[in-house]
Formats: C-alpha cells, structure tokens, sequence
C-alpha cells in the first residue's frame, strides 16, 4: 500500500485526479504503477515486465520503476507500505 508521497503533484494526481502537473504522455503509465505499488506487499512485487524495477544504491534503500524515457516513480519501503513515493527526471 502507497503511504507517503515525496511529490505533493503526484499525491494530489493518485489522491484526487488532479493531473495539472503530470504529463499527459505519462498518465495512463504512472497509473499503471501506481496502481500495481498500491497493491504490491514487497518491493519485488514491482518487478513486471516492463516496469524495469531495480533497487538504488544508498541509504535508505530505494527502488525505482521506469514510466517512460527519463522519468521513473521511485519509493521507498518500510514493511509492507510503499513509502515517500515520487516522479524523477533521472536525466
């Protein structure tokens, strides 16, 4: 389950649809993950064909999904709960 978000656009998108400040090339694709991370009970559960799943090097451990080109959605995870979720620019 999604518990925290870092961005305040994308907590506003995934709580109330407010899409203002996301992409329209990326929205149908950031409510894919978002969706599946809602579900998702560990971090290897984002591991789908096609989310390109991988974990980030540091402290604390974060994981990342790609969206599309440079953008991913990258979480953190404190027990079962996705946590200071966030849509990055990784270039």
């Amino acid at each position: 389950m999604i518990r925290s978000f870092r961005s305040r656009a994308l907590k506003a998108f995934w709580s109330g649809g407010d899409a203002a400040k996301i992409q329209p090339a990326l929205r149908d694709r950031v409510v894919r993950r978002l969706n599946r991370l809602n579900l998702a009970r560990s971090p290897q559960e984002m591991n789908t064909p096609g989310f390109n799943f991988h974990a980030l090097r540091g402290k604390p451990q974060r994981y990342t999904v790609h969206v599309n080109g440079p953008w991913c959605i990258a979480f953190g995870w404190d027990g079962e709960d996705a946590i200071d979720v966030d849509l990055e620019n990784y270039h």
